[in-house]
């Protein structure tokens, strides 16, 4: 998850999160069950066992605490398990986490709902292989309604170190009320309608901006925040991070920020702020931001391209918001990121049975619903699950979610902050570095050696 995490009704098999799944296929590392000391599990259901206490560490907000509501039906039905959550600001989510972890406090429960992802956890040895304990418990993702593309994202080796419980997308949101007024059709939420283009979406951004003395008459076509900064050129094709990968524990042997394809790529993006001028400046959007919140939400953008967690607030906007496709950008495979957040076991967790129990009961259909509302819209991995999720937007047509949440599956890949490794520390690297294009005091090119030379030094980090 980047910020929240993704999907539902996902049929269509998505052959670029099959890649995903031999992500890992060349690291080693975490914990099996079968070796944890004996007496470290427990009774897993309702019997006479001692009591335990796990520990669920999330992020400290309303979308991920909702748990706290869950747990007494969970402890009803399960006597000998107490649930505890720990929380911590996003910004201090990872930090927190090694602290507890060197501190021997290891949580037992959490995802990767910080700046780093899967990979950094799974190679600094943090997590537990589930494989042996899900055989000894019969755990089948179908019987949770999880598909099995999502199950793959997080197994190494065809071991399996995480279990998918939320999934977001990419995708468009746009301003009914602005399409309305400039007399624009809306834009499609079905990926198959190859007229749905990058240059198509420049034409109607271009007839939706009003760019006036008087911030408060301004209005921008499009806000492009497709994906992490470095994930970006892949949406039109350009590959920053060689092929191995994701067959080398999210470890490149080479990056190319500095080619000519990435920096094109950029080039594009930056080109509706300083070219085309349909995107607003970071220093607009910031006061716009100051006076009223996001400037989509606002009613300042037309068109918002971002994950799906911006659904979330979807019934609360001051105006009519409709839900579509991100258009082609030219790479035939690629048009959406996705967000799949796993529930992971900690390696030094003292209750993995435990822990696993309480895994299974959040995944379960009643549960999984029952979460959507508690949550104000988190996305459910179990596909019935979500075709109530689809229903839970006001004024937006079911059936355009569904398009684009199964459009996105299709051609979705999942994230570069889950899939590499030092991830906490290539971000803050690239929001540093690539400020002074954003505010228009640099040129991509003048930038991006400096990216390329930052980010092999990263990643050669142990």
């Amino acid at each position: 998850m980047r910020k929240s995490s993704k999907k539902r009704g996902f049929t269509a098999l998505l052959s670029t999160i099959l890649l995903v799944a031999m992500v890992m296929s060349g690291c080693s590392g975490g914990k099996s069950a079968g070796d944890v000391a004996p007496g470290a599990g427990g009774n897993n259901g309702g019997g006479k066992s001692e009591q335990v206490t796990i520990t669920h560490y999330t992020i400290d907000s309303p979308d991920r605490t909702f748990i706290e509501q869950l747990i007494p039906e969970f402890e009803k039905a399960h006597p000998n398990i107490k649930v505890k959550v720990e929380k911590a600001p996003y910004e201090q989510f990872d930090s927190k986490l090694q602290t507890l972890i060197a501190g021997g406090n290891s949580p037992d429960v959490t995802s990767h709902y910080g700046y780093g992802g899967f990979a950094e956890y799974y190679n600094k040895g943090m997590l537990l292989d589930l494989t042996d304990l899900m055989k000894e418990e019969n755990f089948n993702a179908a019987d949770y309604s999880i598909p099995d593309h999502l199950m793959n994202i997080y197994k190494v080796k065809d071991r399996t170190y995480g279990i998918p419980v939320n999934m977001y997308v990419t995708l468009m949101l746009y301003n009914k009320d602005m399409f309305d007024a400039a007399k624009l059709p809306y834009p499609p939420s079905d990926y198959e309608d190859k007229s749905w283009t990058f240059d198509k979406m420049v034409e109607n951004a271009k007839k939706l901006t009003v760019v006036s003395k008087d911030i408060a008459k301004t209005q921008y076509g499009v806000d492009f925040t497709w994906a992490e900064r470095d994930m970006r050129p892949l949406y039109f094709g350009a590959e920053p991070y060689s092929e191995d990968t994701w067959t080398n524990g999210g470890v490149p042997s080479e990056t190319h920020f500095d080619s000519p394809e990435v920096i094109a790529a950029y080039n594009k993006l930056f080109d509706l702020v300083f070219k085309d001028k349909v995107s607003p400046t970071s220093e607009w959007s910031k006061s716009v931001a100051g006076q009223n919140g996001d400037p989509f939400v606002a009613g300042k953008i037309g068109m918002s391209v971002g994950g799906s967690w911006n659904l979330a607030g979807a019934n609360d906007f001051p105006f009519k918001v409709g839900v579509a496709a991100v258009p082609w950008g030219g790479n035939d495979k690629v048009r959406s990121t996705l967000f799949v957040d796993p529930l992971m076991i900690l390696k030094d967790s003292k209750h993995p049975k435990e822990a696993f129990e309480w895994i299974k009961y959040l995944l379960t259909d009643e549960v999984q619903e029952k979460s959507i509302d508690l949550s104000g819209g988190n996305p459910p991995v179990n596909t019935k699950a979500a075709e109530v999720y689809y229903k839970h937007f006001e004024g937006i047509n079911p059936e355009d979610v569904k398009k684009v949440y199964e459009g996105a599956t299709k051609y979705g890949f999942e994230s570069y902050n889950h899939l590499i490794t030092n991830y906490s520390q290539i971000n803050d690297m690239f929001i540093n570095e690539m400020q002074p294009i954003e505010t228009g005091h640099k040129t991509v090119a003048e930038v991006m050696p400096t990216i390329q030379k930052k980010v092999t030094e990263i990643l050669q980090r142990k």
